[in-house]
């Protein structure tokens, strides 16, 4: 059993013993237990750590090294023909306190029915998708940055 409660700097470089693939609701988890290879896998992260992709956690005990990378995941993909229009999809998701990935070309949020139908309905064009979501830590979280 492994126990996790130390995040150390990305590196790429980095030898670890795992790898563990996490969608973005279970990386805000700061209490978490996994089977990895047949290995039992805690998390017990300081409360509010939110972990990136490519971060490093050690063991409290050995010093082992897991690598934390986002997994892909249900998602929609929501593009727009004018920035304005992009700007005004990202207010409509904040205002129901939507977690959302922002990027100058797009925003990414969890697949939602409700919320594809909103966005179309506003425009916009969403494209169901598997892939990875960073959504951007809110005002008040405790986001570790590097």
């Amino acid at each position: 059993m492994l126990t996790f409660t130390q995040r150390k700097p990305p590196n790429g470089d980095t030898q670890v013993t795992l790898t563990l693939a996490l969608t973005a609701e279970e990386r805000t988890r700061s209490r978490h237990r996994f089977e990895k290879d047949g290995q039992v896998v805690f998390l017990s992260l300081p409360r509010g750590t939110v972990l990136r992709h490519g971060d490093i956690l050690q063991d409290e005990t050995s010093g082992s090294l897991v690598r934390v990378i986002a997994t892909s995941e249900p998602v929609l993909t929501v593009t727009a023909k004018t920035e304005l229009d992009l700007l005004r999809a990202a207010y409509h998701l904040g205002n129901r306190h939507v977690p959302v990935e922002i990027t100058p070309a797009y925003l990414r949020l969890s697949a939602d029915p409700v919320l594809r139908a909103m966005l179309e309905k506003l425009g916009l064009e969403v494209k169901e998708e598997f892939s990875p979501f960073h959504p951007v830590p809110g005002a008040y979280g405790h986001y570790h940055t590097h």
